[in-house]
């Protein structure tokens, strides 16, 4: 019967799509830790559907207080768990190729078929308030304490949310799968504590190991999954932070370092994680620190671009152009590095191709964009002289602060122009300049 199963979702999912959610929708049971409770046929199928059939015990979306008595324990945060990518990305990631996922991810589902307490929770990252923010997540895993994790990641959803979601996202947890699985992706000191592969045309991320405790891992590799599918329901995901104060917000770019030595932004910030999803008329961000539920705000007033430059051939603070701002996104300059459009989290995006978006977004809306350097005399700018820079650009009082060292400036636009056009070649927009 586990066999079948399996080659009737693998063979044809649409017809198992289709008996799913007419199986799904006729139940309207939900699953409570009980060990004799009989699971709904409507979640037999949903699972099945992604190649996991289960065997006797099914938890579905347990509160924290039911987890703690199924047996959670307490994990310690991780850093650094290897992601494999597979799909058109860009970002120095690990790769994987589609038949090494497929072969993961079929031990992956035999293991999870083949034990005896098997938790489903769901969720979403972004905000349901309004469909091209919200993207739903489905967590399969064999340990309730993944769950646990998790749901700091992800957002609350009713229980049958994923059944009206046309592309719900999949996490598989694989905790206790075996040593020599893990490690058919790579060996060595950095995989011992697990490793995580994502595929982005699959929509699904599978852990191994302790990868679930590896947050931060866990938000790039949901945003790389989510942004096609926030994109096609019209959203334009950004790697920026938004600033909500007085009714007014400001879209904000800038190195991750900048946001994390500044206690005074982190404080003001919606979301200390990196993940903006703006529209024609509202935003909202994809994981919120401050709140559950994550609120739609109005789409920004101000944009704010932030560069590192010790040299001063950058003003303290200027105006841009719409072309100027999609121009200094797209560099992302960082005290003589680049990173294009701020982005060091994989992502299905070409970064000029999401730069052009935020210049036809600043163009359309005439959003007013600025630019702030971050450094000043060869200095960081501490944190209460950064926020009066950002409060000069939100209120247009850009301050004299001289003309810099031309000579300075043509060194800094050569940079500029040398990476660009050798990166992008005649694809940069006429309107992009300096």
């Amino acid at each position: 019967m586990l066999g079948l199963l399996r080659r009737r979702a693998a063979s044809s999912p649409a017809v198992s799509l289709k008996l799913f959610q007419c199986a799904y929708h006729r139940s309207s049971e939900r699953l409570l830790p009980c060990r004799d409770q009989e699971v709904p046929s409507g979640l037999n199928w949903a699972i099945a559907v992604r190649g996991v059939v289960a065997k006797d015990k099914v938890f579905y979306n347990l509160e924290p207080s039911e987890l703690q008595k199924g047996g959670t324990t307490f994990t310690e945060h991780l850093s650094g768990i290897p992601l494999h990518v597979k799909g058109n990305v860009i970002g120095g990631f690990l790769e994987v190729s589609g038949a090494h996922f497929a072969k993961l991810l079929k031990q992956v589902t035999f293991h999870l078929s083949s034990i005896s307490s098997l938790y489903i929770q769901d969720g979403a990252i972004g905000s349901s308030a309004a469909a091209e923010f919200d993207a739903k997540v489905r967590v399969i895993s064999d340990n309730p304490s993944a769950i646990m994790s998790l749901s700091n990641v992800l957002q609350k959803v009713s229980d049958r949310a994923i059944s009206h979601d046309t592309c719900p996202l999949t996490i598989y947890v694989a905790s206790s799968i075996s040593t020599n699985v893990r490690n058919a992706l790579g060996s060595g000191t950095q995989y011992a504590n697990g490793v995580a592969a994502v595929d982005i045309e699959r929509s699904s991320l599978i852990l191994c190991g302790k990868a679930f405790a590896d947050s931060t891992m866990i938000k790039d590799a949901l945003t790389a999954l989510a942004t096609p599918v926030l994109s096609a329901r019209g959203g334009l995901p950004v790697p920026g932070w938004l600033l909500s104060s007085g009714g007014s917000v400001t879209l904000l770019f800038a190195p991750v370092d900048v946001i994390k030595s500044c206690s005074e932004i982190q404080d003001v910030v919606v979301s200390t994680d990196s993940g903006v999803v703006i529209s024609s008329k509202q935003s909202t961000v994809l994981f919120p620190t401050k709140s559950r539920a994550p609120n739609l705000f109005t789409k920004p007033a101000t944009v704010i671009i932030v560069s590192s430059d010790s040299t001063d051939a950058l003003p303290l603070v200027s105006k841009l152009s719409p072309g100027q701002a999609g121009y200094h996104f797209l560099a992302g300059y960082e005290d003589g590095k680049f990173v294009p459009a701020y982005n060091r989290a994989p992502s299905p995006f070409d970064p000029l191709s999401l730069a052009h978006s935020l210049f036809l977004h600043l163009k359309e809306d005439n959003t007013p964009a600025y630019l702030i350097n971050a450094k000043s005399s060869g200095k960081n700018t501490d944190g209460k002289d950064f926020m009066k820079l950002i409060e000069l650009a939100q209120c247009n009082d850009i301050p004299d602060s001289g003309r810099p060292e031309e000579t300075r400036v043509a060194e800094l636009k050569g940079k500029y122009r040398s990476f660009l056009s050798g990166k992008f070649g005649k694809n940069l927009p006429e309107e992009f300049s300096f």
